[in-house]
Protein backbone atom coordinates (compact mmCIF):
# COMPACT_ATOMS: atom_id res chain seq x y z
CA UNK A 1 0.00 0.00 0.00
CA UNK A 2 1.20 3.26 -0.99
CA UNK A 3 2.33 5.63 1.76
CA UNK A 4 1.33 9.08 2.12
CA UNK A 5 3.55 11.96 0.21
CA UNK A 6 5.97 13.36 2.23
CA UNK A 7 6.34 17.33 2.00
CA UNK A 8 9.75 16.84 0.60
CA UNK A 9 8.23 14.74 -2.11
CA UNK A 10 7.45 16.75 -5.01
CA UNK A 11 5.33 15.79 -8.54
CA UNK A 12 5.24 17.07 -12.11
CA UNK A 13 2.65 16.61 -14.61
CA UNK A 14 3.50 17.05 -17.86
CA UNK A 15 -0.12 17.36 -19.74
CA UNK A 16 1.10 17.03 -23.51
CA UNK A 17 -0.82 16.66 -26.72
CA UNK A 18 0.52 13.26 -27.62
CA UNK A 19 1.31 11.95 -23.85
CA UNK A 20 0.72 12.98 -20.24
CA UNK A 21 3.71 11.82 -17.73
CA UNK A 22 3.89 12.20 -14.02
CA UNK A 23 7.41 12.37 -12.41
CA UNK A 24 8.19 11.96 -8.68
CA UNK A 25 10.81 13.98 -7.14
CA UNK A 26 12.12 13.54 -3.53
CA UNK A 27 14.27 16.98 -2.38
CA UNK A 28 17.41 15.83 -0.27
CA UNK A 29 18.56 17.94 2.79
CA UNK A 30 21.35 19.19 0.35
CA UNK A 31 18.49 20.44 -1.99
CA UNK A 32 19.57 17.20 -3.94
CA UNK A 33 16.35 16.02 -6.50
CA UNK A 34 16.19 12.60 -6.85
CA UNK A 35 14.05 11.15 -9.19
CA UNK A 36 11.83 8.11 -7.59
CA UNK A 37 8.86 7.64 -9.78
CA UNK A 38 8.00 7.74 -13.35
CA UNK A 39 4.66 7.59 -15.13
CA UNK A 40 3.35 7.83 -18.68
CA UNK A 41 -0.30 7.61 -20.08
CA UNK A 42 -1.12 8.38 -24.21
CA UNK A 43 -2.96 11.99 -23.90
CA UNK A 44 -6.17 11.53 -25.23
CA UNK A 45 -8.64 14.63 -24.29
CA UNK A 46 -5.97 17.26 -25.20
CA UNK A 47 -5.35 19.51 -28.65
CA UNK A 48 -2.35 21.34 -29.05
CA UNK A 49 -2.07 21.63 -25.29
CA UNK A 50 -5.41 22.48 -24.64
CA UNK A 51 -8.46 20.50 -22.85
CA UNK A 52 -10.46 19.03 -25.21
CA UNK A 53 -12.04 16.36 -23.32
CA UNK A 54 -12.54 16.56 -19.68
CA UNK A 55 -13.21 13.15 -19.05
CA UNK A 56 -10.99 11.46 -21.84
CA UNK A 57 -7.85 14.06 -19.78
CA UNK A 58 -9.13 12.86 -16.36
CA UNK A 59 -8.63 8.81 -17.47
CA UNK A 60 -4.97 9.56 -19.16
CA UNK A 61 -3.97 11.67 -15.51
CA UNK A 62 -5.38 8.80 -13.74
CA UNK A 63 -3.27 6.75 -15.24
CA UNK A 64 -0.04 8.21 -15.72
CA UNK A 65 -0.62 9.15 -11.60
CA UNK A 66 -1.17 5.60 -10.73
CA UNK A 67 2.30 4.29 -12.43
CA UNK A 68 3.73 6.73 -10.82
CA UNK A 69 2.52 5.74 -7.43
CA UNK A 70 3.73 2.40 -7.46
CA UNK A 71 6.96 3.20 -8.95
CA UNK A 72 7.91 5.44 -6.47
CA UNK A 73 5.53 3.83 -3.42
CA UNK A 74 3.89 6.88 -2.75
CA UNK A 75 0.60 8.50 -2.48
CA UNK A 76 0.22 11.44 -4.83
CA UNK A 77 -1.86 14.02 -3.56
CA UNK A 78 -0.82 17.73 -4.97
CA UNK A 79 1.29 18.14 -8.41
CA UNK A 80 3.00 21.04 -10.17
CA UNK A 81 1.25 21.14 -13.79
CA UNK A 82 2.57 22.63 -17.38
CA UNK A 83 0.78 24.65 -19.31
CA UNK A 84 0.90 25.67 -22.86
CA UNK A 85 -1.32 26.34 -26.19
CA UNK A 86 -1.62 28.87 -27.97
CA UNK A 87 -3.33 30.98 -25.44
CA UNK A 88 -0.27 31.74 -23.80
CA UNK A 89 1.46 35.31 -24.21
CA UNK A 90 4.31 37.06 -22.84
CA UNK A 91 4.77 40.69 -22.44
CA UNK A 92 7.81 42.85 -20.52
CA UNK A 93 6.74 45.54 -18.40
CA UNK A 94 8.17 47.71 -15.97
CA UNK A 95 7.54 48.96 -12.18
CA UNK A 96 8.73 51.75 -9.92
CA UNK A 97 8.44 52.40 -6.24
CA UNK A 98 10.18 54.24 -3.43
CA UNK A 99 12.52 53.20 -1.32
CA UNK A 100 11.39 53.51 2.45
CA UNK A 101 14.02 53.76 5.24
CA UNK A 102 16.66 54.50 1.84
CA UNK A 103 17.20 50.90 2.64
CA UNK A 104 15.50 47.72 -0.06
CA UNK A 105 13.44 45.54 1.90
CA UNK A 106 11.03 42.75 0.73
CA UNK A 107 8.07 45.24 1.07
CA UNK A 108 9.79 48.21 -1.51
CA UNK A 109 10.08 44.64 -3.92
CA UNK A 110 6.74 44.11 -3.44
CA UNK A 111 5.60 47.32 -4.51
CA UNK A 112 7.73 47.99 -7.22
CA UNK A 113 6.68 43.92 -8.48
CA UNK A 114 3.27 45.12 -7.97
CA UNK A 115 3.49 48.12 -10.13
CA UNK A 116 5.13 46.26 -13.10
CA UNK A 117 1.82 43.74 -12.48
CA UNK A 118 -0.73 46.80 -12.97
CA UNK A 119 -1.02 46.44 -16.91
CA UNK A 120 -4.08 46.13 -19.40
CA UNK A 121 -4.78 42.29 -19.96
CA UNK A 122 -7.91 40.91 -21.69
CA UNK A 123 -10.40 39.94 -19.20
CA UNK A 124 -10.44 36.15 -20.34
CA UNK A 125 -6.55 36.59 -19.66
CA UNK A 126 -4.95 35.49 -16.43
CA UNK A 127 -1.30 36.11 -14.82
CA UNK A 128 0.45 32.93 -14.63
CA UNK A 129 4.26 34.14 -13.57
CA UNK A 130 5.70 37.85 -13.64
CA UNK A 131 9.28 36.85 -13.46
CA UNK A 132 12.15 40.01 -12.46
CA UNK A 133 14.64 40.06 -15.06
CA UNK A 134 16.72 42.81 -13.72
CA UNK A 135 16.27 45.98 -10.83
CA UNK A 136 17.40 49.69 -10.85
CA UNK A 137 18.16 51.37 -8.01
CA UNK A 138 18.89 54.93 -8.64
CA UNK A 139 19.89 54.59 -12.35
CA UNK A 140 22.46 51.70 -11.43
CA UNK A 141 21.06 48.50 -13.37
CA UNK A 142 22.15 45.43 -13.59
CA UNK A 143 20.92 44.03 -10.12
CA UNK A 144 19.52 40.75 -9.56
CA UNK A 145 18.49 40.90 -5.83
CA UNK A 146 18.57 44.77 -4.25
CA UNK A 147 17.88 43.55 -0.85
CA UNK A 148 19.92 45.20 1.52
CA UNK A 149 21.08 48.02 -0.78
CA UNK A 150 20.61 51.79 -0.36
CA UNK A 151 18.88 54.23 -2.53
CA UNK A 152 15.93 55.88 -2.85
CA UNK A 153 13.94 55.08 -5.91
CA UNK A 154 13.56 51.03 -7.24
CA UNK A 155 12.55 50.18 -10.55
CA UNK A 156 12.09 46.43 -11.44
CA UNK A 157 11.74 45.11 -15.43
CA UNK A 158 9.93 42.30 -15.20
CA UNK A 159 8.52 39.27 -17.65
CA UNK A 160 4.59 38.59 -17.23
CA UNK A 161 3.15 35.53 -18.87
CA UNK A 162 -0.75 34.94 -19.18
CA UNK A 163 -3.00 32.33 -19.84
CA UNK A 164 -6.50 32.22 -20.93
CA UNK A 165 -8.68 31.77 -17.74
CA UNK A 166 -10.89 28.86 -19.41
CA UNK A 167 -7.71 26.92 -20.46
CA UNK A 168 -6.60 26.97 -17.01
CA UNK A 169 -10.25 26.69 -15.58
CA UNK A 170 -10.09 22.74 -17.95
CA UNK A 171 -6.76 22.07 -16.65
CA UNK A 172 -7.39 22.82 -12.98
CA UNK A 173 -11.00 20.66 -13.38
CA UNK A 174 -9.45 17.98 -14.94
CA UNK A 175 -7.10 17.77 -12.16
CA UNK A 176 -9.18 18.03 -9.33
CA UNK A 177 -11.60 15.33 -11.00
CA UNK A 178 -8.40 13.26 -10.63
CA UNK A 179 -8.05 13.55 -7.26
CA UNK A 180 -5.39 15.96 -7.25
CA UNK A 181 -4.43 19.63 -6.11
CA UNK A 182 -2.67 22.02 -8.24
CA UNK A 183 0.02 23.00 -6.54
CA UNK A 184 1.09 25.63 -9.26
CA UNK A 185 0.61 26.15 -12.82
CA UNK A 186 3.79 26.38 -14.71
CA UNK A 187 4.69 27.85 -18.14
CA UNK A 188 5.96 24.46 -19.92
CA UNK A 189 9.09 25.96 -21.72
CA UNK A 190 9.80 27.45 -18.06
CA UNK A 191 9.93 23.91 -17.00
CA UNK A 192 11.97 22.22 -19.68
CA UNK A 193 14.27 25.02 -19.05
CA UNK A 194 14.82 24.71 -15.59
CA UNK A 195 16.08 21.20 -16.41
CA UNK A 196 18.33 21.73 -19.42
CA UNK A 197 20.20 25.05 -19.17
CA UNK A 198 23.11 25.70 -17.15
CA UNK A 199 23.65 29.05 -15.65
CA UNK A 200 26.14 29.59 -17.90
CA UNK A 201 23.85 30.03 -21.20
CA UNK A 202 21.89 31.68 -19.16
CA UNK A 203 23.63 34.07 -18.49
CA UNK A 204 25.59 34.31 -22.34
CA UNK A 205 22.03 34.12 -23.92
CA UNK A 206 20.15 30.85 -25.00
CA UNK A 207 17.02 30.11 -26.47
CA UNK A 208 15.29 27.09 -25.44
CA UNK A 209 13.29 25.35 -28.56
CA UNK A 210 10.56 22.73 -26.57
CA UNK A 211 9.12 20.83 -29.50
CA UNK A 212 6.04 18.92 -28.20
CA UNK A 213 3.29 17.16 -30.29
CA UNK A 214 1.00 19.80 -30.36
CA UNK A 215 2.90 22.95 -30.41
CA UNK A 216 6.92 24.41 -29.61
CA UNK A 217 7.05 26.14 -26.94
CA UNK A 218 10.05 29.17 -26.79
CA UNK A 219 12.16 30.67 -24.26
CA UNK A 220 14.65 33.20 -24.72
CA UNK A 221 16.99 34.29 -21.81
CA UNK A 222 19.66 36.95 -21.92
CA UNK A 223 21.95 37.92 -19.07
CA UNK A 224 20.73 34.89 -16.21
CA UNK A 225 16.48 36.34 -16.97
CA UNK A 226 13.54 35.26 -19.26
CA UNK A 227 12.69 38.20 -21.51
CA UNK A 228 10.68 36.54 -24.35
CA UNK A 229 7.78 33.58 -24.03
CA UNK A 230 6.01 32.51 -27.25
CA UNK A 231 3.94 28.90 -28.39
CA UNK A 232 4.66 28.05 -31.90
CA UNK A 233 1.23 26.30 -33.19
CA UNK A 234 3.26 23.41 -34.51
CA UNK A 235 4.67 20.20 -33.22
CA UNK A 236 5.71 17.00 -33.93
CA UNK A 237 1.76 15.52 -34.62
CA UNK A 238 2.31 17.78 -37.95
CA UNK A 239 5.29 15.75 -38.87
CA UNK A 240 2.97 12.36 -38.22
CA UNK A 241 -0.14 13.69 -40.22
CA UNK A 242 2.11 14.92 -43.10
CA UNK A 243 3.76 10.95 -42.73
CA UNK A 244 0.17 9.96 -42.84
CA UNK A 245 -0.90 11.72 -45.53
CA UNK A 246 2.69 11.14 -47.87
CA UNK A 247 2.64 7.50 -47.84
CA UNK A 248 -0.95 6.96 -47.32
CA UNK A 249 -0.45 5.02 -43.93
CA UNK A 250 -2.58 5.25 -40.62
CA UNK A 251 -1.52 8.10 -38.18
CA UNK A 252 -0.33 5.20 -35.41
CA UNK A 253 2.23 3.39 -37.89
CA UNK A 254 3.13 6.92 -39.21
CA UNK A 255 4.30 7.55 -35.75
CA UNK A 256 6.00 4.54 -35.51
CA UNK A 257 7.41 5.16 -38.94
CA UNK A 258 8.74 8.85 -37.71
CA UNK A 259 9.89 7.64 -34.55
CA UNK A 260 12.70 4.38 -36.29
CA UNK A 261 13.04 5.98 -39.60
CA UNK A 262 12.51 9.67 -39.37
CA UNK A 263 15.26 11.98 -40.11
CA UNK A 264 15.18 16.41 -40.97
CA UNK A 265 17.36 16.32 -43.31
CA UNK A 266 17.02 14.10 -46.57
CA UNK A 267 20.50 14.70 -47.33
CA UNK A 268 21.98 12.60 -44.90
CA UNK A 269 20.15 9.62 -45.89
CA UNK A 270 21.18 7.20 -48.39
CA UNK A 271 19.67 6.80 -51.54
CA UNK A 272 19.46 2.67 -51.11
CA UNK A 273 17.98 2.54 -47.82
CA UNK A 274 14.32 1.53 -47.47
CA UNK A 275 11.65 0.94 -45.45
CA UNK A 276 7.97 -0.78 -45.08
CA UNK A 277 5.13 1.23 -45.16
CA UNK A 278 1.76 -0.69 -43.85
CA UNK A 279 -1.35 0.40 -46.13
CA UNK A 280 -4.75 1.24 -45.53
CA UNK A 281 -7.73 -1.19 -45.88
CA UNK A 282 -5.85 -4.27 -44.88
CA UNK A 283 -3.48 -3.70 -48.12
CA UNK A 284 -0.19 -5.52 -48.66
CA UNK A 285 2.89 -3.03 -47.02
CA UNK A 286 4.77 -1.35 -49.57
CA UNK A 287 8.65 -1.21 -49.85
CA UNK A 288 9.58 2.81 -49.69
CA UNK A 289 12.71 4.85 -50.48
CA UNK A 290 13.68 5.98 -47.06
CA UNK A 291 14.45 9.32 -48.72
CA UNK A 292 10.69 9.78 -50.40
CA UNK A 293 9.98 9.71 -45.98
CA UNK A 294 13.04 12.12 -45.26
CA UNK A 295 11.57 14.65 -48.14
CA UNK A 296 8.12 14.55 -46.52
CA UNK A 297 9.59 15.71 -43.77
CA UNK A 298 12.36 18.12 -44.36
CA UNK A 299 9.97 21.01 -45.25
CA UNK A 300 8.08 20.77 -42.33
CA UNK A 301 11.26 21.08 -40.24
CA UNK A 302 12.39 23.63 -42.50
CA UNK A 303 8.63 26.31 -41.61
CA UNK A 304 9.03 25.03 -38.14
CA UNK A 305 12.94 26.62 -37.69
CA UNK A 306 11.79 29.36 -39.81
CA UNK A 307 9.23 30.61 -37.33
CA UNK A 308 11.82 30.42 -34.74
CA UNK A 309 14.06 32.15 -36.80
CA UNK A 310 11.39 34.69 -37.44
CA UNK A 311 10.42 35.09 -33.98
CA UNK A 312 14.63 35.72 -33.02
CA UNK A 313 14.51 38.71 -35.62
CA UNK A 314 11.10 40.16 -34.32
CA UNK A 315 12.44 39.99 -30.87
CA UNK A 316 15.84 42.01 -32.29
CA UNK A 317 17.94 39.49 -30.11
CA UNK A 318 19.35 37.25 -32.65
CA UNK A 319 22.78 38.73 -32.71
CA UNK A 320 23.11 38.04 -28.12
CA UNK A 321 22.32 34.57 -28.43
CA UNK A 322 26.11 33.62 -27.51
CA UNK A 323 25.12 29.92 -26.55
CA UNK A 324 23.05 29.48 -29.10
CA UNK A 325 19.74 27.39 -29.00
CA UNK A 326 18.93 24.06 -26.96
CA UNK A 327 16.33 21.99 -28.25
CA UNK A 328 14.37 19.57 -26.57
CA UNK A 329 11.38 17.66 -26.74
CA UNK A 330 10.16 14.26 -28.28
CA UNK A 331 11.01 15.55 -31.84
CA UNK A 332 14.60 16.85 -31.15
CA UNK A 333 15.20 12.69 -30.64
CA UNK A 334 14.76 12.89 -34.79
CA UNK A 335 18.02 12.37 -36.66
CA UNK A 336 18.93 15.56 -38.43
CA UNK A 337 17.45 17.36 -36.24
CA UNK A 338 20.00 19.41 -34.85
CA UNK A 339 21.41 19.66 -37.93
CA UNK A 340 18.83 21.41 -39.60
CA UNK A 341 18.28 23.87 -36.80
CA UNK A 342 22.00 24.87 -37.51
CA UNK A 343 21.25 25.34 -40.98
CA UNK A 344 18.10 27.31 -40.80
CA UNK A 345 18.79 29.16 -37.16
CA UNK A 346 22.87 29.59 -37.99
CA UNK A 347 23.36 29.32 -34.38
CA UNK A 348 25.14 26.84 -32.24
CA UNK A 349 22.81 23.49 -31.55
CA UNK A 350 22.74 21.35 -28.91
CA UNK A 351 20.07 18.63 -27.61
CA UNK A 352 18.78 19.49 -24.15
CA UNK A 353 18.05 16.02 -21.60
CA UNK A 354 17.57 16.53 -18.09
CA UNK A 355 20.74 17.64 -15.68
CA UNK A 356 21.77 18.10 -11.99
CA UNK A 357 19.27 15.37 -11.09
CA UNK A 358 20.08 11.95 -9.19
CA UNK A 359 17.77 8.86 -8.34
CA UNK A 360 16.22 7.35 -11.80
CA UNK A 361 18.91 9.66 -13.55
CA UNK A 362 19.54 7.26 -16.41
CA UNK A 363 15.77 6.54 -17.27
CA UNK A 364 14.41 10.23 -17.46
CA UNK A 365 17.96 11.10 -19.41
CA UNK A 366 15.86 12.30 -22.95
CA UNK A 367 14.23 15.46 -23.56
CA UNK A 368 10.92 13.94 -23.32
CA UNK A 369 11.44 14.14 -20.00
CA UNK A 370 12.67 17.74 -19.94
CA UNK A 371 9.27 19.42 -19.00
CA UNK A 372 7.95 16.69 -16.55
CA UNK A 373 11.53 17.07 -14.49
CA UNK A 374 11.06 20.87 -14.79
CA UNK A 375 8.50 20.67 -12.86
CA UNK A 376 9.63 19.08 -10.33
CA UNK A 377 12.86 21.21 -9.88
CA UNK A 378 10.29 24.29 -9.95
CA UNK A 379 8.72 23.20 -6.80
CA UNK A 380 11.94 22.54 -5.31
CA UNK A 381 13.28 25.54 -5.75
CA UNK A 382 9.90 27.37 -4.51
CA UNK A 383 10.12 24.84 -1.49
CA UNK A 384 13.83 25.92 -0.93
CA UNK A 385 12.65 29.46 -1.64
CA UNK A 386 13.89 31.80 1.31
CA UNK A 387 10.47 33.90 2.46
CA UNK A 388 11.21 37.54 1.76
CA UNK A 389 11.74 36.57 -1.89
CA UNK A 390 8.85 37.32 -4.60
CA UNK A 391 7.38 34.37 -5.19
CA UNK A 392 6.94 34.65 -9.54
CA UNK A 393 3.86 32.03 -9.77
CA UNK A 394 1.87 31.41 -7.03
CA UNK A 395 -1.55 32.53 -8.85
CA UNK A 396 -3.35 28.96 -9.04
CA UNK A 397 -3.66 29.41 -5.05
CA UNK A 398 -6.31 32.51 -5.82
CA UNK A 399 -7.73 30.57 -8.88
CA UNK A 400 -8.83 27.62 -6.76
CA UNK A 401 -11.25 29.31 -4.72
CA UNK A 402 -12.78 31.15 -7.99
CA UNK A 403 -13.09 27.83 -9.64
CA UNK A 404 -14.90 25.92 -6.07
CA UNK A 405 -18.37 26.64 -7.35
CA UNK A 406 -17.65 25.18 -10.65
CA UNK A 407 -15.85 21.69 -9.58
Amino acid sequence: MAKKKPDNVLVGLDLGTTKVCAIVGQVKDDGQVDIIGIGISPSHGLKKGVVVNIDSTVESIKKAVQEAELMAGVEIGSVYVGISGGHIKGINSRGVAAIKNREVGPADVARAIDGARAVNIPMDQQILHVLPQEFIIDDQDGIKDPHGMSGTRLDVKVHIITGAVTAIQNIVKSCSRAGLHVSDLVLQPLASSRAVLTTEEQELGVVVVDIGGGTTDLAFFLEGSLWHTEVLPIGGNHLTNDIAIGLRTPASEAEKIKIKHGCALSSLVKHEETLDVPSVGGRPPRLLSRQILCEIIEPRMEELFGMVQQRLKKTGFEDMFASGVVLTGGTALMEGAQDAAERYLGLPIRRGAPRNIGGLMDVVNSPIYATGVGLVLYGAENLQEAPRKFRPGGSINRFWKWLGEYI
